[in-house]
């Protein structure tokens, strides 16, 4: 299965600062225009919702195209993702823009001072698909996740006009564009991804009724936190699938993008849409484990061993062959 992921690519700064901002805030009286704070703690993470989602592909063994815009200071980070099974022949590199960047500091009260640079990712409304096709021999899944709204709406209207079934992941995006552009986002999806925030928002933002959603897209996967995915389609009954029960609880930065890369594994294998959903759910659960959205692995007698205990051996048996 030939899958390209358009989206976000970036790296996460996040600082500890050893105090609390509202202590230095109330001294200042808010009258300081530049406030500065002794950090003690730097963490740098690899991130983007594309780049985690072909991330967790790779852990399963399934090669993807990642398609985004970066900016020159990438070479360290495609060196890791390529040793992780991705293919970053796609990828566009700005020549005068960094790649984006998330800053956070984060005080003893978990008080958080952040802001995010898009930098080289308003670039990615440059990339047109048709060469990703080319080079890979033809696409057939197109994942279009949050990322510059122009790029979104491009590389929609480009699946649409090529004839590339496609995954719709507006994401939080869908809080950023207006009505209009959110419509031309979702119809003719074959797959759409909300959380059940955004779930809410969609029908808002767009005017449809959930009747409407439906009949508009193939099938409406919606994750519900701990409770797991929900799926809906305009000619089957609704599913539930719960997630296995995790045996810690780590950063959940990036759990949704793991739920992603295992659905879209579960298909590349033909495995159905419930034992897909149940592979992501449980790729969903090792991510919610670690800390980083890209920090964990994929053990495979273990990783087997969760699917029987959440979903019987039958799942365990069908999943098991298709790891590698």
């Amino acid at each position: 299965m030939r899958i390209a992921v358009t989206g976000s690519i970036a790296t996460d700064h996040l600082m500890s600062y050893p105090g609390r901002f509202t202590d230095q805030l109330v001294a200042d009286r808010l009258q300081q225009v530049s406030l500065s704070f002794l950090v003690d703690e730097l963490e740098v993470r690899r991130g983007g919702i594309a780049a985690n989602i072909t991330f967790g592909l790779g852990q399963l063994g399934v090669g993807s195209a990642l398609v985004g815009a970066v900016g020159r200071d990438f070479d360290e980070y495609r060196a890791w993702l390529e040793r992780h099974g991705v293919d970053t022949g796609s990828v566009h590199v700005s020549e005068t823009k960094h790649t984006a960047r998330f800053l956070c500091t984060t005080d003893t009260d978990l008080n958080q001072i952040a802001s995010f640079y898009a930098g080289a990712m308003a670039e990615a409304r440059e990339i047109e698909l048709k060469p990703v096709a080319d080079r890979l021999g033809g696409l057939d899944v197109v994942v279009i996740s949050a990322n510059d709204p122009d790029a979104m709406l491009r590389h929609t209207q480009e699946s649409l006009d090529r004839g590339y079934p496609f995954l719709a992941d507006p994401g939080q995006q869908l809080a950023r564009m207006e009505g209009e552009a959110i419509r031309r986002l979702v119809e003719g999806a074959e797959y759409l991804f909300t959380n059940e925030y955004e779930h809410g928002l969609l029908l808002q933002s767009t005017g449809w009724t959930h009747a409407e959603v439906l009949e508009r897209v193939g099938i409406w996967v919606t994750s519900l936190g701990p409770k797991g995915v929900q799926v809906e389609s305009r000619t089957e009954p609704t599913v539930q699938v719960a997630p296995p029960k995790e045996k810690q609880k780590g950063d959940p930065t990036g759990v949704g993008d793991a739920l992603r890369a295992g659905f879209l594994a579960g298909l590349t294998h033909d495995l159905g849409l419930e034992r897909s959903l149940q592979l992501g759910c449980t790729l969903a659960t090792v991510s919610l484990e670690t800390d980083g959205p890209q920090e964990y692995q994929v053990e495979r007698d273990s990783f087997v061993a969760r699917i029987a205990e959440a979903y019987g051996d039958t799942a365990a048996a069908e999943v098991e062959p298709k790891l590698r």
